[in-house]
């Protein structure tokens, strides 16, 4: 069986496409983890080290994703599979093929892009992609008879159709990433009758985006990118006088998504960003205020984080007269019928953010005056899992104890307040 796999692998790039289409078919069941024969497609991958003819299998399968639809299908669908194993990374984590998968995710007539965005959130979990994916920009064609604006060169393919182009378009380079943070807060919305109609809507939901972001903000050069200040449009010049916001504030809204792997991946964001410590005065602060985060002297509108981090922790419970009106705003009328996120996992990495803004003197008084306290003990009553039990009472434990008054508490001059002196609290990076 396996000699007769490894015939098909030359077959993959046949000028015949439905010879093609046969040879990935079958050779597409033994890309799972766990397949018996899996082992062809790693033969002689060590250390990053490939023989011709294994840097070949992964090259076809790069070709063929912009092969037919059922071809690219199966070839997005081997790679998802394949890309579990970190020896492939090199192969596939390369700048061209990100850029073919970057361009071809945003533009919003490609067919498979939520496939695609499986893929690429695979491959961000190695660091270094991530490292590439931050420095990484594509070509953009714009115009505003294109659906979404503009269109991505580098995304052509059989499944990505190729736009009119008129004569007056703009062609620039663009930074990936604020590409792909468009294109994630246009795929959340439901597209108009309009769109429909004239086929310009999003054929995708993009929701592993959140994933890749998730991945991103491990390391510095991605927390930074969500906490530095950018125009609103990705296609915008920040020396034009265009308006500045925090990315991090484009995304919160996604906390109470009805999607587990969006609200899971934004969960992670937060949590992350929570890891830099000089951002915790913007990411709790109102939109009403303007802060930069030091070093940075560049201001934007605060995040305000905290509604959407207790969002999903609130329930159906209600607050007496004092208790409710701590809590912001949009969450002192919630209704009824409101729902606590029923993910143990995800209630666990909020409380863990939390956490984590109160490593300041500064986010434990801001946290105080938002209504923190009351909406953790109402969860404490019906909580079950041990682990949410445990941070909602190290939680807690920040927020009531007593503390020295604010003019006795030294600070560093960098607007960083005293930490928690207690180790137990603080929640490591990992």
């Amino acid at each position: 069986m396996e000699a007769q796999l490894k015939e098909l692998i030359p077959f993959l790039h046949n000028p015949k496409p439905r010879v093609r289409q046969i040879a990935l078919s079958n050779l597409l069941g033994q890309t799972p983890k766990g397949s018996p024969h899996r082992n062809v497609f790693f033969e002689g991958l060590s250390g990053g080290l490939k023989t011709e003819k294994e840097q070949g299998v992964f090259r076809d399968l790069k070709l063929l994703c912009r092969d037919q639809p059922e071809i690219a299908h199966d070839a997005f669908k081997a790679l998802v599979n394949l890309s579990d194993s970190q020896t492939v990374i090199s192969s596939l984590g390369e700048p061209f093929f990100l850029q073919f998968l970057a361009s071809y995710i945003v533009y919003a007539q490609s067919l498979l892009a939520d496939i695609a965005a499986m893929l690429l959130s695979n491959l961000t979990m190695n660091g270094q992609v991530c490292t590439t994916l931050i420095d990484l920009s594509v070509k953009v064609v714009q115009h505003p008879s294109i659906p979404g604006g503009y269109y991505t060169p580098g995304s052509r393919s059989a499944t990505s159709p190729t736009p009119p182009t008129p004569d007056n378009y703009v062609e620039k380079e663009v930074k990936v990433l604020p590409l792909l943070l468009d294109a994630f807060v246009q795929a959340a919305r439901d597209p108009t009758e309009d769109e429909k109609k004239a086929g310009r809507a999003r054929k995708a939901k993009l929701h592993f985006l959140s994933s890749v972001f998730a991945n991103v903000t491990t390391i510095p050069a991605g927390r930074s990118f969500f906490l530095t200040p950018s125009p609103t449009h990705p296609l915008e010049s920040p020396s034009n006088n265009n308006t500045l916001e925090y990315p991090l504030s484009k995304v919160i809204i996604f906390t109470d998504h009805s999607d587990l792997i969006r609200r899971g991946g934004v969960a992670s964001i937060l949590k992350n960003c929570s890891f830099h410590q000089s951002s915790h005065k913007a990411m709790l602060s109102a939109e009403s205020e303007s802060l930069a985060i030091p070093p940075s002297t560049v201001t934007a509108p605060g995040i305000n984080v905290t509604p959407a981090i207790l969002l999903p922790l609130a329930g159906p419970e209600e607050f007496d007269i004092d208790d409710q009106e701590q809590l912001p705003p949009s969450l002192q009328f919630l209704p009824s019928t409101k729902k606590r996120e029923p993910d143990p996992v995800l209630r666990l990495t909020h409380l863990e953010t939390l956490i984590l803004l109160c490593t300041s003197r500064w986010g434990r008084e801001n946290l105080r005056s938002t209504g923190v306290y009351p909406m953790v003990r109402v969860m404490h009553e019906t909580e079950k899992d041990d682990k949410v039990i445990d941070h909602i009472e190290r939680l807690v434990n920040l927020l009531k104890r007593d503390e020295a008054p604010i003019e006795e508490v030294e600070n560093d001059g960098s607007g960083q307040a005293a930490r928690s002196d207690d180790e137990d609290d603080v929640i490591q990076e990992v």
